[in-house]
């Protein structure tokens, strides 16, 4: 299962930043051993239920440790039997993209 998700405190520090709340939820992600990538908006998890919610929980305990009220926006993409689709997805779609390119009419 992939699960993508995005955890910050409801309400940011005196300057707007959310930054240090959002790094201590990737520190978690990060010492979990589970394959992740975080990008600007989310970070995606690839495991099973289990050890992702979990894995979700302790990144929402991380940051409501410094604010009271936590915000959690998470979709799941529930595959069981895959693995490897973290990658794979990207894979997939950047050969169809390429497909498409070379196909008459389409492209550069």
């Amino acid at each position: 299962m992939l699960v993508a998700f995005s955890v910050s405190p409801a309400a940011s520090d005196a300057d707007g930043s959310v930054t240090e709340a959002v790094a201590a939820a990737v520190r978690v992600v990060r010492s979990s051993g589970l394959p992740h990538r975080t990008d600007a908006m989310f970070t995606t998890l690839e495991g099973g239920w289990e050890e992702c919610m979990d894995v979700v929980r302790r990144a929402c305990d991380a940051v409501a440790a410094v604010s009271p009220r936590v915000s959690l926006v998470l979709k799941a993409d529930i595959r069981p039997g895959r693995t490897g689709e973290l990658q794979g997805k990207l894979d997939r779609l950047e050969a169809a993209i390429e497909r498409a390119e070379g196909e008459p009419g389409r492209g550069q």
